[in-house]
């Protein structure tokens, strides 16, 4: 099983790009539909990329031309021209993924172990267990997402059918280590009309990697270094700017706007384990809420010692090499307790935004469940819980789930079927059971694959984890269609994209999903402004493109991943 978050990436850029590469079948006329509508922070209006790099390969973002849909029949359907004037919208929503709401001072990041894979420090091995523990722009993840959530309400309508959205979902991966101000963030973001800071412990000053307390040259630093100090490496071998005041934007206040339509959510690795990995437990709660950083790698720790960590789901291993000389004090603060799935569930009852629980209900309060269903017109939602509790970043379902969603398909002859979760199908290969109540075997991702394609109106699976934008096709075995899996890049990582996702029914024996990225409302270049919001997070997208584990990782995915219209052929609904 794979552990990390750039692991999972590579794997599946191998996997799933082969899957793509075989089953795919781009029409061959190169058939493209432009849309009604080109809506600001969509990519059929423009769309950002990578430009000519400078010193130590750091590049700018650039404003390219638009990108128009590309169809998509994998599944079978003719492209018939005249479905653009036959077709009527029947849904239209915004999906959002892997937001990733980083508490950058917390004592229990793990910043730390990333140097041990960095691939550019001599004797590094090239593993992509240990890589994705620290990102240059972590200390910006909230102005990202309140950027999505202005660049969402911008966009209004989607952009071929010109109908309103009726809501937004988020595919789990909402925090990035299962604390309870990371949640909080969230929530007050998505509703709005809050104050936001950016900030834990002492409000005061920055307490992490990126201040000039402890110097330390394997993190950036966006101020000037210390005197007598050479500059850290992100700058010196990467080309990173110095940006004076960073940290302190970075905490500076604001005020959410909050999404204009229903949201909804799910669950993921990071919402419900420690680090996306390690199940809750007492020692690591206590590092979270304590006065101890871990600040480099703990004298006497290998790498043979972090990855038996990973591997065994057991932080004491790694707990017990940390020493006095590689921490540092830092403020407490108890709002950076870990919180349980049925807390995480309670936590979005306090809510004054739309629906109240925000998709979950009030039996995932009692039971603290984290899967449940919901209409909208001729179409049922299905949210999936795939997070094993027992550990690991990869996902299953539990028998209790599968029964459910088994009786849930039967019921559902009548609708049309999108599935939301936040692994992959391929990346639901996590069988662990650990002691404890249920010791029932897990159902991995191939046995919910057989489930879905037995029901013909189960029309897409839309899902994140991954932090790239990829869709694959799969298609029942008798050559009657199938469904389309629909993978979409994280908020954290390059490209910083989410998707508009539209149903519609041609009229001509064909649906079409359409699929249109957005950008967050962040400038190409943020100009040295850091008194906004929108700016920095323009900032963040320039890091995170420049990340140097990243710069080659193609997560924007291709054009067959992107602004896409994916044909099939229409369900009988009883």
């Amino acid at each position: 099983m794979v552990l990390s978050r750039r692991a999972l990436i590579q794997s599946s850029v191998v996997i799933g790009g082969a899957t793509a590469l075989t089953d795919m079948a781009l029409s061959s006329a190169a058939w493209a539909v432009t849309g009604q509508l080109t809506p600001e922070h969509t990519t059929l209006a423009k769309t950002l990329v990578r430009g000519t790099p400078g010193a130590g390969g750091y590049a700018p973002v650039v404003v390219q031309a638009g990108e128009p849909h590309t169809v998509r029949t994998d599944l079978g359907g003719t492209a018939n021209p005249a479905r653009t004037t036959t077709r009527t919208p029947v849904l239209a929503f915004a999906h959002m993924t892997d937001v990733h709401l980083v508490d950058a001072q917390s004592p229990m990041r793990l910043e730390y172990v990333d140097r041990l894979e960095d691939q550019y420090s001599p004797g590094d091995p090239v593993i992509g267990l240990l890589s994705s523990s620290y990102r240059a722009h972590e200390m910006l993840t909230l102005q990202v997402a309140e950027s999505m959530v202005r660049a969402i309400n911008d966009v209004q309508a989607a952009p071929v059918s010109g109908t309103p959205l009726a809501f937004a979902i988020q595919t789990g991966d909402n925090s990035d280590n299962c604390q309870q101000n990371e949640f909080r963030w969230n929530i007050d973001i998505l509703d709005g009309g809050k104050q936001i800071t950016p900030d834990s412990g002492n409000l005061s000053q920055y307490e992490g990697v990126s201040d000039n307390v402890t110097y330390d040259r394997h993190y950036w630093h966006p101020d000037t270094p210390p005197a007598g100090q050479q500059a850290d490496i992100y700058k010196s071998r990467f080309g990173f700017p110095q940006v004076p005041g960073l940290l302190a934007a970075a905490r500076k206040p604001f005020t959410a706007k909050g999404l204009q339509m229903p949201w909804y959510t799910a669950f993921g690795n990071h919402d419900g384990l420690v680090q996306g990995n390690f199940p809750h437990s007492l020692p690591l709660s206590l590092v979270s809420t304590g006065l101890l950083k871990v600040m480099a790698v703990p004298p006497g720790a290998s790498q043979t010692d972090l990855l038996t960590s990973l591997t065994t789901a057991d932080p004491n291993v790694l707990l017990g090499a940390i020493g006095l000389s590689s921490i540092r004090l830092v403020s407490p603060d108890l709002k950076r307790r870990h919180i349980t799935r049925a807390e995480v569930v309670a936590e979005h009852f306090k809510t004054t935004g739309t629906p109240v629980g925000h998709g979950f209900t009030a039996d995932n309060k009692k039971n603290g469940t984290a899967y449940y269903t919901f209409d909208k017109g001729d179409v049922r939602c299905i949210v999936l819980d795939t997070v094993n509790p027992n550990g690991y970043d990869t996902g299953s379902l539990d028998q209790k789930q599968m029964t459910w969603l088994t009786n849930l398909l039967a019921a559902s002859a009548g609708k049309y079927v999108l599935v939301f979760s936040h692994h992959t199908s391929g990346t639901m290969d996590n069988p662990l059971i650990a002691t404890g109540l249920d010791l029932q075997p897990r159902v991995l991702g191939d046995a919910v694959l057989k489930l879905l394609l037995s029901h013909p109106n189960v029309v897409a699976w839309v899902n994140g984890h991954t932090h790239q934008n990829q869709v694959w096709s799969h298609a029942r075995p008798d050559g009657s269609g199938g469904f389309w899996e629909i993978n979409t890049a994280s908020h954290i990582d390059f490209p910083q994209q989410s998707r508009l996702i539209e149903l519609v029914d041609n009229n001509d024996g064909t649906l079409s999903i359409f699929t249109t990225m957005v950008d967050h409302a962040g400038p190409a270049a943020y100009g040295g402004v850091l008194n906004d919001p929108v700016a920095l997070a323009g900032l963040a997208r320039e890091l995170a493109m420049n990340d140097p584990q990243q710069r080659r990782s193609a997560q924007e995915g291709t054009k067959a991943d992107r602004n896409l219209e994916l044909l099939t052929p229409k369900p009988a609904l009883a």
